[in-house]
């Protein structure tokens, strides 16, 4: 999994999570990635600095004889979490979204394109379903008019 730093084309920055580089180039090209605020989709990568874990420990300071003791650190500040409040209700919207899904439709799976034409054509009873599909398979199924909708994930769903 990677996490990006981006931002729209009106200023709004936000993260998100892929499970590669490749998978983001792919999914921004097909126009998926959208800004959470305004649904731009013209959205760009910012500029983040990588997160490196240390691997030993640091050596302790060696205090020069006489040194006054350093004084005690600064109160800090009540600790930010890493979900901002529009984010944790956004993901709170999703779960909700997910959770009316399973209650309400049928899973089918990996049948989810095959379902779907059945019943555009007439084959089989109209009702509510909810499956995967692959890119092309999702294409494929709106050039002939058949609408479909993807449902957002999010990274904890992944892991």
């Amino acid at each position: 999994m990677i996490r990006y730093a981006l931002s729209c084309d009106s200023g709004h920055s936000f993260e998100s999570w892929f499970p590669s580089s490749d998978s983001y180039d792919e999914q921004a090209k097909a126009g998926l990635v959208t800004c959470p605020f305004c649904n731009s989709p013209k959205v760009a990568k910012q500029i983040m600095a990588p997160s490196l874990g240390r691997t030993a420990a640091l050596p302790a300071p060696v205090e020069a004889p006489g040194t006054p003791a350093p004084a005690a650190p600064a109160p800090t500040e009540a600790p930010v979490s890493l979900v901002s409040e529009p984010e944790r209700q956004l993901r709170a919207m999703i779960r909700a979204l997910h959770e009316h899904v399973a209650r309400t439709a049928d899973h089918v799976g990996e049948n989810f394109a095959a379902e779907a034409r059945r019943m555009h054509y007439g084959e089989i009873e109209q009702r509510a379903i909810y499956g995967e599909a692959s890119l092309n398979d999702a294409r494929a199924l709106l050039e002939e008019g058949i609408a479909v909708q993807p449902l957002p994930s999010l990274p904890d769903d992944r892991n």
